[in-house]
């Protein structure tokens, strides 16, 4: 299975998995942007991606860790 922009959950819980030490609220925006796009699973263009998708997985991997 590969991961596009829009599989915000799945790109969360495999990052809370890859990133278990890491708090996603302090995690800045470039980073996770490169964090999804080095995900073995992730398979889409890093171009496509917008503050609001960023934002999402933030959310999700936050909520994933609750």
């Amino acid at each position: 299975m590969s991961y596009r922009w829009t599989d915000v959950l799945d790109i969360a819980i495999s990052l809370d998995e890859a990133h278990p030490e890491v708090d996603p609220l302090t995690l800045r925006f470039t980073d996770l942007h490169r964090w999804v796009c080095q995900l073995e699973a992730f398979d889409d263009l890093p171009e496509r991606s917008n503050e609001k998708i960023l934002e999402a997985i933030q959310m999700a991997w936050i909520a994933e860790r609750e």
